[in-house]
């Protein structure tokens, strides 16, 4: 079985990273990616898709990346569980792997992590 996933979308939101009692660095971002058909009104809609970036990954995104950039994703797909007032809601997220810059709106220069 294989669970691999290749995404490539534009960041809805500021990436800040944080630190986890374990030592590591973490992102949480949201990539919007456009659907490859029109909808009844002749637009793309988008899926809003969230990407959990570790360490170095974490790191180089937030130091390059910014609100609008266009990035790819490499990587696998997790679920967990959010349990909230004795209700168990499942979260499907990317876990990156691998991300490549592929546009920016700023100074900061393409490059891959």
């Amino acid at each position: 079985m294989i669970n691999q996933v290749v995404i490539v979308g534009r960041i809805t939101n500021d990436i800040k990273t944080k630190k986890l009692k374990n030592g590591s660095t973490k992102s949480i971002i949201s990539l919007a990616v456009p659907r490859s058909f029109e909808n009844s009104e002749g637009n793309y809609d988008d899926d809003f898709v969230d990407c959990v970036l570790y360490d170095n990954i974490a790191k180089n995104t937030c130091e390059y990346c910014e609100t609008g950039d266009i990035i790819g994703i490499k990587g696998r797909v997790q679920s967990r569980e959010i349990v909230n007032k004795n209700k168990t809601n499942y979260v499907m997220e990317i876990i990156a792997e691998k991300v490549t810059f592929l546009s920016s709106n700023s100074k900061k220069k393409d490059m891959e992590v």
